[in-house]
């Protein structure tokens, strides 16, 4: 029995990715915390367009209000 030996586990980046059908059945198991937590995630690689202007997605705020997630724009982008 070698006791420095350790089994080591591949980092994210080259694991094989998750399926669509396993990104979804994660994400219906979640909060709607972390749900909002996971948009403020993927926020970053979207546009959003409102009235012909279009705004990043890190420029809203992504709250749970009761049973929904809302998005609001930022303290910022309000001034």
């Amino acid at each position: 029995m070698n006791i420095f030996k350790t089994k080591k586990s591949l980092p994210p980046s080259y694991r094989p990715p998750l399926e669509a059908a396993e990104v979804i059945q994660l994400f219906t198991q979640l909060t709607l915390h972390q749900q909002a937590a996971m948009l403020r995630l993927i926020s970053r690689n979207m546009t959003i367009t409102i009235d012909g202007e279009t705004y990043m997605g890190y420029e809203f705020d992504f709250n749970v209000d009761g049973a929904v997630i809302t998005a609001e724009p930022t303290e910022e982008e309000l001034d």
